[in-house]
């Protein structure tokens, strides 16, 4: 596909607004949805399910705080077999409660879970390692120094919550990316191929960053 066929493209306001507003929709902002709705008054919320959204919301809120368990329960009431048949994204989730409870110096509890919850699925060669690494966290004093941090960081948290939104999405039978991130990888695609075209010099790094701000 040469991406010149698309250089006489012209986009309406009302389509930045249906992107932005798929967006905060896909990542659960929907009280900052609705006063996209009410000011723009163009664009409309897709007809969706708000309390799918609501609870998705809550599910990332609690991975996010630390509440892996409490998103486990929710996402079986909102999409019964999903972790069963996402095995990886189910382990994630357990593993992320008994990081919980490491941080909580609740050792005990968190050697009983271990041994009850997540040694099933040590019979599986690819999560060996991983439970390696969060066992290996009981042995420091503070895990937050230890070489296995990242474990313990609000990114790898939000990676995991993200990685359950899109699933659930996927399950639900909704986009599981917004447009807006498919415009970025089409972008990425673009300036790849303008600089094989044209050279290294012909679409700089921030050319399109600065383009915007005009």
């Amino acid at each position: 596909m040469d991406p010149r066929q698309f250089e006489h493209s012209v986009v309406g306001d009302n389509d930045i607004h249906s992107i932005v507003m798929s967006y905060l929709l896909h990542n659960c902002f929907n009280e900052t949805a609705d006063s996209l709705a009410s000011c723009t008054g163009g664009v409309k919320q897709p007809a969706g399910d708000r309390d799918n959204i609501q609870r998705r919301k809550q599910i990332i809120h609690f991975v996010l705080e630390m509440k892996a368990l409490k998103a486990v329960e929710l996402t079986d009431q909102l999409a019964k077999d999903l972790l069963e048949k996402n095995k990886d994204l189910h382990f994630d989730l357990l593993r992320l409660h008994f990081v919980e409870l490491v941080c909580a110096r609740k050792c005990n509890e968190a050697i009983e879970f271990a041994k009850t919850i997540l040694a099933p699925f040590g019979t599986v060669q690819k999560y060996v390692e991983k439970l390696e690494d969060a066992m290996a966290l009981l042995a420091y004093d503070d895990p937050e120094k230890s070489p296995l941090f990242h474990l313990l960081s609000s990114e790898y948290r939000q990676q995991v919550a993200d990685n359950l939104n899109r699933t659930i999405l996927e399950h639900t039978n909704q986009p599981s990316y917004t447009p807006m991130e498919r415009i970025i990888q089409h972008v990425t695609v673009v300036r790849q191929y303008l600089t094989e075209e044209n050279g290294k010099d012909a679409f700089p790094p921030f050319a399109l960053k600065d383009s915007l701000k005009g």
